[in-house]
């Protein structure tokens, strides 16, 4: 995989190793018991039941070591390498979706339901709302978002959509937006209007693209690429654990390379 191939799409699928399998086979009985736990899905199980958001759930090291198991597999971290991308990893959320997903929680606008249903709930990861009108600022720049599937599923068990090329659209709309703030920081610029301009736009003019994988799989995404969770689709299998997927999003050392 070339990094040429990662900037021109935004996203890259990475095929089976059995060293990725072995891995996620010693996680996903932790991911599993952290997900069930009373405790965890009271912070973070939402939409009726039927996501637990997980972030920063899973205690592995920052080579990806949890307990006495093996750091992140080297065909992984060759990749990470070949992209210029930084190896020192967070701490991974464990992201589970169940039959229904999204339903709707009783604190959840009609608006902010519709467009998870029909859109994907499509973001740009680090862009956080504020405030009661849910203003965008850019607190959390990540690297990379790095998924890492640990449960065998259909492909309609709420598989991640990714709009192919979109980083792009958002690296010029952002540096366009941001050049009108000469010299103040670039958190501090409230984002909102130019984002869902240049998200409008994504959705007419970018391909939204379905990404299946399973154990053994993984896909590499750009930090600036517009994506979310589909819907499940009716009747699309998974196991009980849930559709269980693990993302390590580091966070960016420099912020001056995010755009």
């Amino acid at each position: 995989m070339s990094t040429a191939e990662l900037e021109t799409r935004g996203w890259v699928k990475l095929p089976f190793h059995s060293s990725v399998e072995a891995w996620a086979r010693h996680i996903l009985p932790i991911a599993t018991s952290l997900s069930q736990d009373p405790a965890e899905q009271g912070k973070w199980l939402r939409h009726g039941g039927t996501w637990f958001a997980g972030v920063n759930g899973l205690p592995n090291d920052a080579d990806g070591r949890v307990g006495n198991g093996p750091a992140l597999p080297e065909p992984l971290r060759a990749v990470l390498k070949e992209n210029g991308l930084p190896l020192h990893l967070d701490q991974a959320q464990i992201s589970v979706t169940y039959p229904g997903y999204p339903m709707q929680d009783p604190d959840e606008s009609d608006a902010a339901h519709r467009f998870r249903r029909n859109r994907d709930a499509a973001h740009v990861d680090g862009l956080l709302p504020e405030g009661p009108q849910r203003r965008r600022f850019l607190r959390e720049p990540h690297a990379y978002v790095l998924g890492i599937p640990l449960t065998h599923t259909d492909p309609g068990a709420s598989p991640m959509v990714i709009w192919e090329g979109s980083h792009h659209d958002i690296a010029r709309g952002f540096r366009a937006h941001l050049a009108r703030f000469p010299g103040a920081a670039p958190e501090t610029v409230d984002m909102t209007d130019a984002y869902q301009a240049i998200r409008a736009e994504i959705f007419e003019t970018r391909p939204r693209v379905v990404v299946h994988a399973e154990p053994g799989e993984a896909y590499l995404v750009h930090r600036l690429a517009l994506h979310g969770v589909s819907p499940w689709a009716p009747g699309a299998y998974a196991p009980p654990e849930g559709r269980m997927i693990l993302y390590f999003r580091p966070p960016l050392p420099d912020f001056s390379t995010f755009l």
